[in-house]
């Protein structure tokens, strides 16, 4: 063969698609079941996803323009496959698919039966099954928008040719709207006036309600606004908005009634984008609350697991603490760890942080150190009293600074307003049957919490005795890959999509950090580097543990003459839970994008 034959492009793996099974049944299919056999002759995409991930957030609104562009060949199904003990309650289910706007069949698979049929390992991933039934990609985590539309259209291509495309509608339908003042609340604040402004996310509005939390006063912001969350009072009285899945911030003036965007640039950011500079021509991600502290407005940026700064007199922005790693690590701010901050709440000498992945509420000091009051970990949380190193919360949303000194918490999968008192050290429960509460407020002494699943703000008188409820904990169950003790050779599978290649213009475009708890599981192999392999020497001492694997790889579009091609970044992180046997694997493959020959 000379060279300038054309090489034959691989041939897909002819991988049969697993059925979709899910005890929790179908959504948005107007009742209908729906079998892989009822989808033939479509393409179909599998979003595996679970409500509390933001990663599954960010993807959703990646793949709306390709849903709408491909209706008539396309069917999404996101198979909602949980973390949290909460996410596998159906009508927990039910109300996430209205919150995020889900307009495609959700899989409520709560015993994770699909996940295992089709060996996902992480959160979110993608897979990608061709009209004849058979699995031709697999991505995990962001940024694979791109890449899966070239795909669609090129089987679009294939099919149409070979008489195995079918199209027209596909078997989505929308519920019927329910009628409420709210929809899916996230944050309020107390006015000056002594009304309640409340950022009412699924309307993607703001409302002012009057002094009894009901009345509504107006709605503010109409077609600006998408998903707004956090609320936080400037010292001139206007206030901030984090302007969540436009990646932006705002400011509302409720005297003159303008809406002015201060930070952010409409995009999602991405590794290797600025992280300081001016306000307005930065990128945020998935801004979630904002609070005034020190003399700026601090960010909850739970896109990347960060906290960052908004300077509104030299209009800046910029990160203030976490490496974009997800985890819990204390310490420096530069070195700290967070994962999905949520929630914010300032005293003069602490900013308090709901920390939600990991279950924890967590607190940066004025000298810029972050400290851990309550929480271990991604994998453990439950509903636990007593004393804060052995208590538990699961996924807070809200933290509230109490005039004692105290500080409530939402502890929004636990349906419960808690309280961590710094003097003793003890986390006590002060209200039960709420229903996934993500914010509370002070009022005349009271506390107003946000019931976000029953669409409403609920006034408590702030009990003098703690409730007791009976203790429970969780461990985040998914079973683990039983891997040969010594030696473990790790694969981050990917592939470039059709018509690019890794961009290595500017250095290795490729990054990979492995650790692992206990961290003493690895006796080799732990840290960062840019192949996408590593050769992991497992402590043969330890029978079990979980593996933190995070991978980025950048892609861009492979043409010459295009001397400024667009690029891809497409990044994901696994927990991997692990069991050393004898009989175990000696390889352990992670796809990031493409199939795992």
């Amino acid at each position: 063969m000379n060279d300038s034959t054309p090489a034959t492009p691989p041939r897909r793996a002819r991988v049969r698609a697993p059925e979709l099974i899910g005890k929790g049944g179908w959504l948005n299919t107007g009742g209908d079941d729906l079998t892989l056999a009822d989808l033939r002759g479509k393409i179909v995409l599998l979003d595996f996803w679970t409500f509390c991930c933001v990663n599954c957030l960010h993807v959703l609104d990646e793949l709306r323009e390709l849903e709408e562009k491909h209706r008539d060949t396309l069917v999404i199904v996101g198979v909602h496959s949980p973390k949290f003990v909460h996410e596998a309650e159906h009508q927990a289910v039910v109300d996430a698919v209205e919150r995020y706007e889900v307009h495609h069949p959700v899989l409520d698979d709560p015993e994770l039966a699909t996940w295992k049929q089709y060996a996902v390992r992480a959160w979110p991933t993608l897979v990608v099954i061709d009209p004849e039934g058979y699995v031709v990609a697999q991505h995990a985590g962001e940024g694979h928008a791109n890449a899966i539309r070239t795909l669609v259209e090129e089987l679009e291509a294939e099919h149409e040719a070979k008489g195995t495309l079918r199209r027209g509608d596909g078997p989505y339908v929308a519920p019927e709207p329910v009628a409420t003042d709210l929809r899916f609340p996230g944050k309020a604040i107390l006015l000056p006036s002594g009304n309640l402004l409340v950022s009412d996310t699924t309307r993607h509005q703001l409302v002012e309600l009057a002094a009894d939390g009901e009345t509504v006063v107006r709605r503010i912001g109409e077609g600006v606004f998408r998903e707004p969350q956090g609320l936080a009072q400037l010292p001139d009285g206007r206030i901030v908005v984090a302007d969540t899945v436009n990646h932006a911030l705002r400011v509302f003036d409720p005297e003159s009634g303008a809406i002015e965007l201060v930070a952010g640039t409409g995009k999602q950011w991405w590794q290797g984008s600025p992280t300081s500079g001016p306000a307005l021509d930065v990128d945020l991600s998935s801004p979630w609350d904002v609070a005034w502290w020190q003399g700026k407005v601090w960010i909850a940026m739970a896109g990347v697991h960060q906290l960052w700064t908004y300077d509104p007199e030299a209009g800046t922005v910029g990160v203030a603490a976490g490496t974009t790693n997800e985890g819990l690590v204390d310490g420096p701010a530069a070195e700290a760890w967070f994962a999905q901050p949520s929630g914010l709440s300032a005293t003069e000498d602490r900013l308090w942080i709901a920390d939600s992945e990991t279950s924890s509420l967590r607190w940066i000091d004025p000298e810029g150190v972050v400290h851990t009051a309550v929480g271990t970990g991604l994998f453990d949380f439950g509903h636990r009293d007593g004393a804060a190193d052995q208590a538990l919360f699961q996924h807070p949303l809200g933290v509230t600074a109490l005039p004692d000194g105290s500080v409530a918490v939402s502890d929004t999968y636990n349906h419960a307003l808690r309280r961590y008192d710094p003097a003793t050290g003890e986390v006590t429960t002060l209200a039960t049957d709420l229903r996934e509460p993500s914010d509370a407020v002070l009022v005349d002494g009271d506390i107003v919490v946000v019931e976000s699943a029953r669409h409403r703000l609920t006034r408590l008188r702030l009990p003098e005795e703690a409730v007791r409820v009976e203790a429970v904990a969780h461990r985040t169950k998914r079973e683990a890959t039983e891997v040969a003790p010594g030696r473990l050779r790790l694969d981050v599978v990917f592939q470039a999509p059709t018509g690019q290649k890794l961009d290595q213009r500017y250095g290795p475009s490729t990054r990979l950090l492995v650790s692992s708890t206990p961290p003493e599981l690895l006796l080799g192999g732990e840290g960062t580097g840019t192949d996408l392999f590593r050769e992991l020497d497992l402590n043969p001492e330890l029978t079990e543990g979980v593996l933190h694997v995070s991978a980025m790889a950048a892609s861009c579009d492979d043409d010459p003459a295009n001397e400024y091609p667009a690029c891809h970044v497409h990044q994901q992180d696994w927990g991997v839970p692990v069991k050393i046997t004898e009989t175990g694997t000696a390889r352990l493959p992670l796809i990031l994008a493409g199939m795992d020959d």
